[in-house]
């Protein structure tokens, strides 16, 4: 009679595991399950016991807030990962230590921000209805579209912090990632010049080390010589397999074109497609508030740019990280004064 007890719970145990492994993997498509299979490592009969043993490392890093640690959520990390559980797990704490040591950065991250609302309206980011040949989401930013009297680098990258929240729901996306294309055309100097150091690095920190996105590609077209000049200054702060998947395709968008298909590109970037409307997006998470008008001043955001930088200064942050343990953004690198890295990176001067 024990051992049938014994014998019925296991079952029941079974049984519980493997609809609940069916539910997290009810959104993909067969193929797409295929591919997790094939390129993520996911075994949907181990997934549930993948996700636990992350779990079960968050007692390693009690200076860590871990807010959220459902099985949806610790499982897009793993696919971020291909089911490395370390390196799942070392994404999971930079994604919260980011979030902790940015406070004010992710106070109020919602679309009806003023400032994120503005550059989201602005195309901040542009993502285009049509996936691409392998599934992947294609967002596209038109820099000079930049209006530094209304918004400030800031809200741009949390306009694009909070898209990607809200995109890397989909499972699909989570699988099959996302590529960036940036057009260069008209970024003058002048705005070029506003961009530092330190606000570069928190991208980068943000977005390469911070987030279980898969980027399968960013594309820069019509990049002028200065912007060629801030890659080369930001470069040894990128993980040689972001590296790899950075294309220089200047004013040749042929080259774009064989990588990704001008059927579903918008006319400016030599598409097929009509001219992007920048607000598409915007509407998409604005709804019914992207036409009430607000005002703000980038001046009286609570993040200044001064302050952010002096958090960001070497003595508070070293390059990007691929792994993750305990004092990850402490000072390990060789100081420079903080008025260096506040500089802009091309002086007008």
């Amino acid at each position: 009679m024990l051992s049938e007890h014994f014998t019925y719970h296991s079952i029941l145990s079974v049984d519980v595991e493997a609809r609940t492994m069916t539910h997290l993997q009810s959104g993909l498509s067969p193929e797409t399950l295929e591919k997790a299979k094939v390129e993520l490592k996911e075994n949907p009969d181990t997934a549930h016991q993948d996700i636990q043993e992350v779990r079960d490392m968050i007692i390693t890093r009690p200076d860590i807030g871990f807010l959220r640690t459902d099985d949806a959520f610790i499982l897009r990390f793993l696919r971020a990962r291909k089911f490395n559980h370390f390196e799942a797990f070392r994404l999971l704490a930079q994604y919260f230590e980011y979030r902790q040591q940015n406070l004010d950065m992710f106070k109020n991250l919602k679309a009806t921000d003023p400032g994120i609302k503005q550059a989201l309206k602005d195309g901040f980011p542009g993502v285009l209805t049509n996936l691409d040949r392998y599934g992947r989401k294609i967002l596209i930013l038109f820099a000079a579209n930049w209006d530094q009297s209304r918004y400030t680098f800031v809200d741009i990258l949390r306009a694009i912090l909070l898209s990607l929240e809200s995109m890397i729901e989909d499972p699909e996306l989570q699988v099959n990632g996302f590529v960036l294309i940036i057009d260069w055309s008209n970024f003058t100097f002048k705005q070029a010049s506003k961009l530092t150091p330190s606000m570069l690095r928190l991208a980068i920190e943000g977005l390469q080390d911070s987030f279980p996105a898969r980027f399968g590609g960013i594309h820069f077209v019509n990049q002028p010589w200065y912007i060629h000049a801030l890659y080369t200054v930001i470069r040894p702060f990128l993980k040689d397999k972001t590296r790899k998947r950075i294309f220089m395709h200047g004013n040749n968008l042929n080259s774009l074109h064989q990588l990704m298909h001008p059927e579903i590109l918008p006319s400016e970037l030599g598409g097929m497609m009509p001219p992007y409307d920048m607000g598409t997006w915007a509407r998409t998470l604005l709804e019914h508030a992207y036409d009430e008008e607000t005002e703000y001043c980038p001046e009286s955001y609570t993040l200044s740019v001064k302050d952010l930088e002096k958090d960001l200064s070497p003595r508070a942050m070293k390059r990007s990280q691929s792994v993750v343990e305990p004092g990850v953004l402490k000072r390990t690198e060789k100081v420079k004064s903080e008025e260096e890295n506040m500089q802009p990176l091309l002086s007008l001067d």
